[in-house]
């Protein structure tokens, strides 16, 4: 079922609960606004924005905002398509296709191991917004892999390095840059016409105001994330440089729950789609979230059954089993819960610190769930 307009009342009079949880958190300086999409059985039942999206400019419905790793998900689906275009494999060593990558003995990582996070190289020193993309390649192929790590064997989040190792394997495949191969064959399609990994500058100014800016607030002079720039946003970051509003990514998780179909456009197989919202990596401590948690190709698997109020990065503690999604770095979530056909997105536009996001966003989902009568 397609999507319709949400009720003409304020977000007040529908999610009272979420919106106290925003309001408060904008007094106690947490963020100075939030914007929040959810669908229900297919039909939008909140898409609103809070708040200010940065000094002076309100945070609307249509706001672009930074996802930072919840764009990790989007990046994955890529590669599941060229798999089943026949131009990727999952089991495939990485270095088939980049064999610059096999360096210090990294020859057996295969794309499974990287939408798993079990490939053992999380830690590569470069800066992304200041390194050119072939550069930040060739740095990654030449990092050495962790001692004494079998991939596949042991877990840990990579926050960035094996997503653009991700990328360079989409290009290869493919010949289309990661931002012109999400853009073309996922975004468009799905009706995201908003969305973007590495957003052009001409787009950035032509959106103006429509622009929000995630601030980095754990010290006393907030300051904006890197990304945050004409020239930040326009890298391809796969793995933590995709914006949008909120509604889009909701639609991406909506097409998820339609086992790879939205409004009769067809971005997945049904086979793609259960790879990515059912364990894949179960019961493995991640040496990065020190936590055990289960994950899809590319996505968390709900794990509140190893801590509810714990598991960095959860769905909240009424969320099912079956729930699958990702986080963005003390700011936002996106998820589809298919016991209850949910889809939701929701993003702070504050990074205050790890301990107060994860107090904030398990607040802000339960107040959701509850105003959504799904408690």
């Amino acid at each position: 079922m397609a999507p319709i307009s949400p009720p003409a009342a304020q977000p007040e009079q529908i999610l009272p609960r979420s919106c106290a949880v925003i309001d408060s958190g904008i007094r106690v300086g947490l963020h100075t606004g939030a914007q929040v999409y959810a669908a229900l059985d297919g039909r939008v039942a909140a898409d609103f924005g809070r708040g200010e999206a940065r000094a002076g400019i309100p945070m609307t419905a249509d706001t672009i905002m930074l996802w930072l790793s919840a764009s990790k998900p989007v990046s994955a689906a890529a590669a599941l398509q060229l798999v089943e275009r026949g131009k990727l494999a999952l089991d495939d060593p990485v270095a088939i296709l980049i064999p610059e990558f096999a360096q210090h003995g990294k020859e057996g990582i295969t794309l499974r191991h990287l939408l798993v996070h079990t490939g053992g190289f999380r830690w590569v020193n470069l800066d992304p917004a200041q390194t050119s993309w072939s550069d930040t390649i060739a740095q990654i192929c030449a990092a050495k892999p962790e001692r004494g790590w079998i991939p596949g064997e042991k877990a840990g989040y990579h926050p960035y390095s094996s997503w653009y190792i991700l990328g360079e394997l989409i290009h290869r495949a493919d010949g289309r840059t990661i931002g012109d191969y999400v853009r073309q064959e996922i975004f468009l399609p799905l009706g995201m016409n908003d969305s973007w990994i590495g957003m052009p500058v001409d787009e950035w100014e032509r959106y103006g105001d429509r622009m929000g800016v995630m601030l980095h607030l754990e010290k006393s002079d907030p300051y904006p994330h890197r990304f945050e720039t004409p020239e930040g946003a326009d890298v391809p970051a796969p793995g933590g440089n995709a914006r949008g509003p909120m509604h889009d990514l909701g639609r991406f998780y909506q097409m998820l729950l339609g086992h790879g179909e939205l409004d009769g456009a067809r971005v997945l197989s049904r086979e793609s789609v259960r790879l990515m919202t059912t364990p894949q990596r179960v019961g493995m401590f991640d040496e990065t979230f020190r936590h055990v948690m289960d994950w899809g190709l590319g996505t968390i698997i709900d794990s509140n059954r190893y801590g509810a109020d714990t598991v960095p990065y959860g769905h909240g503690k009424y969320s099912s089993p079956r729930t699958f999604g990702h986080g963005g770095s003390q700011s936002s979530v996106a998820f589809a819960d298919p016991d209850r056909k949910l889809a939701v997105a929701v993003v702070f536009n504050g990074m205050p610190n790890e301990a107060k996001h994860g107090v904030r966003m398990r607040a802000l989902l339960a107040a959701l769930y509850e105003d959504l009568g799904l408690a």
